[in-house]
């Protein structure tokens, strides 16, 4: 314990670079989420109403991407982002937008899974019902997010969770630059390689504070929408 309030206390006089680390583990982290959203949903919703060649080839693309391990994302953002790869020229790598991308990757499975989870788990003929009152496809897409809002919430903290916890591909395509690029993940690595346990378990802690607060809010969300 007296290690544990040394360590807070070394931290205390330095509030600003905290502070930086977690608004940029935010930053990154919401950043790829919303994205990942916005481009997960809809997806989720089209492979869970239409039925076409391919879909199941799909389906299982998407059932891998939720377990795709993030070293080997971060691997692929790397190869995609290097000087030689085919994005080299946007100069992105070891930039916050190098791991909002390998973020968005890893994130973004897993709402189409949980998505596709969800509209397969409605009435099949209310997408049929909706259409016949006239609705555009836009319309019918409103509207099955909103009859599957609560699914759609657990995507969101499954998929902000898999990302604000992850270390492997933003270490890989970020570097942990000091000011630039580190977030709690990196940060507590760093500390455990220097032998700088106490600061380890304090990032830790403040991570997992951090964790617990933001999924107390999906689930708060997600019990209003019950009410």
């Amino acid at each position: 314990m007296t290690g544990l309030l040394s360590s807070l206390s070394a931290l205390l006089p330095m509030p600003g670079e905290l502070a930086g680390i977690l608004l940029l583990s935010l930053f990154v982290s919401g950043v790829a989420i919303l994205v990942s959203m916005l481009l997960g949903v809809p997806a989720g919703i089209f492979l869970g109403l239409h039925r076409f060649p391919g879909r199941g080839f799909l389906v299982t693309l998407v059932n891998t991407g939720m377990g795709l391990p993030p070293v080997v994302v971060g691997l692929f953002v790397f190869l995609l982002l290097a000087r030689s790869g085919p994005l080299g020229s946007l100069d992105l790598l070891y930039t916050p937008w190098a791991m909002v991308l390998a973020q968005v990757v890893i994130a973004t499975p897993l709402v189409v899974g949980i998505t596709l989870a969800a509209i397969q788990g409605l009435d099949a003929r209310l997408h049929l019902q909706i259409l016949s009152l006239g609705a555009s496809t836009g319309q019918l897409y409103w509207k099955l997010v909103k009859e599957a809002r609560l699914s759609l919430v657990a995507a969101l903290a499954a998929g902000f969770g898999s990302i604000i916890s992850e270390v492997g591909a933003v270490m890989m395509v970020g570097g942990n630059i000091k000011g630039q690029t580190r977030v709690m993940t990196t940060a507590i690595v760093l500390q455990t390689r220097q032998g700088e346990f106490a600061n380890a378990i304090v990032l830790g802690a403040i991570l997992l504070a951090l964790a617990l607060g933001i999924n107390w809010l999906f689930t708060w969300v997600q019990q209003r929408q019950k009410a």
